[in-house]
């Protein structure tokens, strides 16, 4: 599992580039060295920057495989927030924009009519719905539930102590900025006290969530009258957080193409076709998603017939095997992509504190030969990633931690050594009775287990002990109450820097690792506010090399982005931020 987001982190992704086509709904393929029938643009894109869901021919059920169950409807919250949520999300909630398989960011002109900066000075952003868009049960689909976006994602919502806040959100993202106004039912207005860059990244579908509902459920007769500091938050913020979790579907409307049928925990959530949805009907009558953490119980899944879409994690025995199955009518894909592993130290253990430690576990790392054996069989050209903030193949990305991490066993024991620590008979360093010794924390995917194994092995010879801490729920609480020495995981990449930022600044709704660093904090509010490309890669890289230099979060490799499917499934691909229900709306079944 990956949580998503500056993500949302953990499976795989496809980004292919390929232009419009000149007429009309846009859509394109690509072959390439893995086969053809690949998705590159979505089907209802258009030339003037518009998304529509296309008229599809309508077709039976699809069965897609993932790596780890759903958990809540309210994919925005600190716990909640993981990608496998947002492969759910993505079926039944809406959005003002649409991201692209190839990251370009269009108007959903299903629900908006328009999304306008009406002004610069200060910047107003003005969202205008389309009359009629409607949740499943009826109800409007209308400013209320941008309001409620808003006042859960702002910070704003404290409690007496001034610091912490009612609502728990993953990230604030510019919510923090904007001061709104319902205008009417359909108008939704945004006044930002600073600009804000990425403002088409805010409002996303999985921050949509039914307004209705909540007010409902509280007792509240109107959310747009309650304000941060209005008594009735508390409760408005209790059900925000946590009334939404699990899965129970009289109260989990949906916006989206699909709606909600039903649900085993652990095993699989169904989806049907939403009649009430705004745009034209989605293809598939029903959707099951199946969660399976083994890929290769997910690839004979594929082969049986009994799922028709996978995006297993990328391992390079599974890749072989996936693409040995194209003479039985098997499509397979693996393309480089945003999603990337890495290794957070939990800077709340006094072990982490000790910055020349930090260095020595960085320097006896041996990123190559993770890279050698667990990735170039899916990848051949990939390398070890050099950043936190950019990918390889991005204009503003630096290596800064080749430098940092050059796999030398031998200097991180002389840097322990300079700094205090000596080595026991037993041959594990330690220090003012601490030992050099620490557990890695992660979910029960074999690649993560193999990893493990290549750092215990190559971080022995330097005198560090790790344990391998396997937990299938890791991702779902632990993670985010730091409940780890080092973890493991993946961060989902987005065309957003601005979701970078929750990380990695000081307090930042996803700073599980309890990581402060000046010149971060000082450099990476500066991608909310500039809107020149190049002074934003400036500062995303000024940052990046004081977390270099910190030894504070340590990048692995970028994942490549699988998917498989059968060749009956059509309009498939792998989107970089969503994954591979994107579209799911646009696929056809013969």
């Amino acid at each position: 599992m990956r949580r998503s987001k500056a993500v949302s982190a953990l499976a795989v992704m496809t980004v292919g580039v390929l232009a419009l086509s000149a007429c009309g709904g846009g859509g394109g393929t690509s072959g390439g060295s893995e086969g053809g029938g690949v998705l590159t643009a979505a089907k209802g894109s258009q030339p003037d920057g518009i998304y529509k869901a296309p008229k599809v021919k309508p077709g039976k059920e699809v069965v897609v495989g993932h790596d780890a169950p759903y958990t809540t409807f309210n994919n925005q919250t600190a716990d909640g927030n993981n990608f496998n949520n947002t492969l759910v999300a993505n079926l039944v909630l809406t959005e003002p924009f649409f991201v692209d398989i190839n990251n370009k960011v269009l108007l959903n002109g299903d629900v908006m009519d328009a999304v306008e900066e009406t002004s610069k000075s200060p910047q107003v952003i003005t969202y205008k719905i389309k009359k009629g868009v409607q949740w499943s049960d009826g109800a409007a689909w209308d400013c209320d539930d941008f309001y409620l976006a808003w006042l859960s994602q702002s910070g704003k919502a404290k409690k007496p102590d001034g610091k912490s806040t009612y609502f728990t959100p993953a990230g604030t993202n510019g919510y923090e900025y904007i001061t709104p106004e319902c205008k009417d039912d359909l108008t939704f207005v945004t006044t930002y006290s600073q600009p804000y860059a990425d403002y088409k990244g805010i409002f996303d579908k999985a921050s949509m969530l039914p307004a209705h509902i909540l007010e409902k459920e509280t007792g509240v007769a109107d959310i747009t009258k309650v304000t941060p500091t209005s008594p009735e938050v508390e409760k408005v913020a209790t059900f925000w957080n946590t009334g939404w979790n699990g899965f129970k579907k009289e109260i989990m409307p949906a916006s989206g193409p699909f709606k909600f049928d039903s649900w085993q925990q652990g095993q699989y959530v169904r989806f049907v076709r939403n009649e009430k949805w705004a745009g034209n009907p989605a293809g598939p009558e029903a959707i099951t998603m199946k969660s399976i953490s083994d890929p290769t119980a997910q690839k004979q899944a594929l082969q049986n017939g009994e799922m028709q879409i996978i995006a297993p994690q990328a391992e390079p025995v599974l890749a072989g095997q996936l693409r040995e199955l194209s003479s039985q009518g098997v499509k397979y894909s693996a393309k480089p992509g945003l999603t990337f592993e890495h290794l957070d130290l939990n800077f709340k253990r006094p072990l982490f504190q000790d910055k020349a430690f930090r260095q020595a576990f960085a320097e006896c790392i041996n990123r190559n030969e993770i890279v050698d054996k667990l990735v170039k069989g899916v990848d051949p050209a990939a390398k070890p990633l050099g950043s936190l903030l950019f990918m390889q193949d991005e204009a503003g990305y630096k290596d800064d931690f080749s430098a940092v991490m050059p796999a030398d066993p031998a200097k991180a024991g002389k840097t322990l050594e300079a700094a205090g620590w000596a080595k026991g008979a037993d041959g594990i360093y330690a220090k003012g009775g601490q030992k050099a010794s620490f557990k890695i924390s992660h979910t029960d995917i074999p690649r993560r287990k193999q990893t493990v194994e290549l750092i215990q092995s190559s971080c022995r010879q330097a005198g560090i002990q790790i344990a391998d801490d396997t937990d299938p729920n890791f991702l779902d609480e632990r993670v985010s109450n730091s409940d780890y020495d080092v973890a493991l995981f993946a961060w989902v990449g987005s065309p957003f820097k601005a979701e970078k930022k929750p990380i990695y600044v000081t307090g930042g709704g996803q700073n599980w690792q309890g990581y402060s660093n000046k010149t971060v904090d000082a450099e990476m509010p500066k991608v909310d506010t500039e809107f020149d490309e190049a002074v934003r890669d400036a500062a995303l890289q000024r940052a990046n090399k004081a977390m270099a230099e910190d030894y504070a979060s340590l990048p692995l490799f970028s994942l490549a982005n699988l998917i498989a499917f059968n060749d009956n499934v059509t309009n498939v691909g792998y989107h970089s931020r969503n994954g591979s229900t994107w579209n799911a709306w646009e696929w056809e079944i013969s």
